[in-house]
């Protein structure tokens, strides 16, 4: 796949634009009217610009209000188009895009319209340009790919032909199988965009909500493999508009962007007989999460620890030649790394105690690793001692670590092979916790995409809608990456300010990361006896919510009071109950959640304000120093 971004995707002036397009991995360009004109330099200097970069300036755009144009207005508009010409050639580019026409004073009429771009046509021709033609979802008299196509086919001329946008023709739900019949050579070009699903006007929707592909809720992949049906092999090239984006990071939504299209390109290889895209290991099956690993020190190690022996983890086995410590209960294992030398010390260093790293059991880590760097995932290594595994890692949410182990190689006996087995001296039997039910990651809002296109577009899942959480302090978005079988649940909550439970998280860890850890349990009430025998201090919920949920759910009032008594939180869907227990927090916003699980297959955003509420009551009022309490 030859791959292409338009300069008004991205925030910035233009000559950052066109160096974080290039170090994200893009063949070429398409420059943007408005950011050549904002730019203090002739259209050689941006020419240069892009081929010092490796860059192909892949078209100029856009030319408006064109066809169709009265007879007082018409001399004026090839004027327009000459003199669009001349700046192409200076940027060294071959190709203008005319979108269109929506100006009132325009006429309709199929070949009014396809005798002006044939005329274009010659124009162009002339100085060895071609012009590509674009249906606007709003154009006053061409709003529909397929009469912009007739248009093209009745001009008749080699240097006009079609620009497919996948915007424009799924928003208006227009039949994408009437491409397959376009001949490629007359398609020039395509560009592609995504979008949440919005019920707004079209306009409006696609000026500030378009987003990458796999980022929203269009049918991008069949778009474009209807394009690539007919054979075509030229640029697919991102046009994005989005708030969010032209305020965000530059090279992060340029990386962003370069992900999406290497797996439109995958996901079209695996559909489609075409020569687009590089063949890359599918989708990596996630068979569960091997591990959590803490990074910490030795006096923030002791409160950790007694949390974890408060919830039945007994110390299993300690690292043959670092300061790392394995807890274990069912299938659970959690790793405290108090080790003053590599990776995890630099994490402690920066974001103090905190859970850096989430290892994946996957069907074949070797794979599952190649898929990630062909997507761009940034790789980590660091040096082991002889004789101990190193396993194959990729940088995550918040710089974070993610491990790949499989059951068919070594990495499957880390705990033998890296781990000295030790004797516990607790006299805990554990609390009937099974497995990891679901890890929640906390990000700011603007990083959610980023890393829902990460870990869709790498592991075998899918995302859920989008579910606004209430806080106290604001509006948390949450939605969940899961894969089908539920052995990986990842919860992403997006925070956009500092006041919510997880805007402090982000703001005291000095960056995204995970904020709590769930594991289910088959039996709640037989768990919750089980950790107050422990010591276990369950996170108190107000008896205001249990009146409510009484009421609410027609609950049994001997049933609410052994949810009261126990602070355990309730909640049913058409699938079933749902039952959580939650710890106070830890440090800055950190904690642990049980549940159990009756066939419900959400994860109690209902409750999640009370939660909230609850957590919020414990935490350091703002502006008390930590040592104050």
């Amino acid at each position: 796949m030859k791959t292409s971004i338009a300069t008004v995707t991205l925030s910035g002036e233009l000559p950052d634009k066109l160096e974080a397009i290039a170090q994200a991995g893009f063949d070429g360009v398409e420059i943007f009217e408005n950011d050549f004109l904002a730019f203090d330099g002739s259209p050689v200097d941006v020419g240069k610009m892009a081929s010092d970069l490796g860059l192909a300036i892949t078209l100029f755009q856009p030319f408006r209000d064109f066809e169709g144009m009265p007879d007082a207005l018409r001399s004026r508009t090839f004027d327009r188009a000459e003199r669009k010409f001349d700046i192409m050639q200076e940027l060294g580019t071959d190709m203008v895009l005319v979108c269109s026409n929506v100006s009132q004073a325009a006429l309709g009429g199929i070949d009014r319209a396809a005798a002006d771009f044939h005329e274009l046509g010659e124009r162009a021709a002339k100085r060895g340009l071609k012009v590509g033609y674009e249906a606007l979802a709003w154009g006053r008299y061409v709003n529909d790919h397929r009469d912009a196509w007739e248009i093209v086919r009745r001009a008749d001329h080699p240097s006009v032909g079609l620009v497919l946008d996948s915007f424009h023709s799924l928003s208006r739900r227009i039949d994408i199988n009437s491409i397959r019949s376009i001949p490629k050579e007359k398609i020039f070009i395509v560009q592609l965009a995504d979008a949440p699903l919005i019920d707004m006007d079209l306009l409006y929707w696609s000026r500030h909500f378009r987003n990458m592909p796999g980022e929203g809720d269009l049918p991008v992949t069949e778009f474009a493999e209807a394009v690539a049906s007919t054979g075509y092999d030229g640029y697919f090239s991102l046009e994005i508009f989005n708030d969010q984006f032209r305020g965000g990071s530059t090279r992060k939504i340029a990386a962003d962007g370069h992900r999406s299209l290497i797996y439109l390109a995958d996901q079209v290889r695996r559909n489609v007989e075409t020569p687009i895209g590089v063949a890359m290991p599918k989708r990596a099956v996630v068979k569960g999460v091997g591990f959590v690993e803490f990074a910490t020190d030795e006096d923030e190690a002791a409160e950790l620890v007694a949390m974890l022996r408060a919830l039945g983890f007994r110390k299993a086995a300690v690292h043959r030649s670092k300061k790392v410590s394995l807890f274990e209960q069912g299938n659970i294992r959690i790793l405290v790394n108090v080790d003053p030398a590599g990776f995890a010390s630099a994490a402690y260093a920066v974001h103090g105690t905190s859970a850096y790293a989430l290892a994946l059991v996957v069907d074949d880590a070797g794979e599952a690793y190649g898929r990630a760097l062909a997507l761009d995932a940034e790789p980590f290594r660091q040096p082991v001692v002889d004789g101990e595994l190193e396993f194959p890692a990729i940088r995550g949410v918040g710089g974070g670590l993610i491990y790949l182990i499989d059951d068919k190689s070594p990495l499957g006996r880390f705990s033998e092979i890296d781990f000295e087995q030790v004797a516990d001296d607790s006299d805990s039997d554990g609390a009937g916790l099974l497995r990891f039910d679901h890890v929640a990651q906390t990000v700011a809002y603007d990083e959610m995409l980023t890393w829902l296109l990460f870990y869709t577009s790498i592991f075998d899942t899918r995302k859920t809608p989008m579910v606004d959480i209430i806080d106290p302090g604001g509006v948390v978005r949450s939605q969940v990456v899961e894969n089908e079988a539920g052995t990986l649940r990842l919860t992403m909550n997006g925070a956009e300010n500092r006041r919510t439970l997880a805007g402090h998280f982000i703001a005291e860890k000095f960056g995204s990361g995970i904020q709590h850890l769930a594991f289910s349990t088959n039996d709640i009430f037989a768990t919750s006896k089980r950790l107050r025998k422990q010591g276990f201090t369950p996170l108190h919920i107000s008896p205001n919510y249990y009146d409510d949920v009484e009421a609410r759910f027609g609950l049994a009032p001997d049933l609410t009071e052994r949810l009261k008594a126990d602070n355990i939180l309730y909640d049913r869907d058409e699938h079933g109950e749902y039952f959580q227990l939650y710890s106070g927090t830890y440090g800055e916003g950190f904690f642990f959640e049980i549940v159990e699980r009756r066939g419900y297959r959400g994860y109690g955003a209902p409750n999640a304000i009370f939660r909230i509420a609850a957590l919020k009551r414990q935490m350091r009022p703002e502006g008390i120093p930590k040592d104050a309490m």
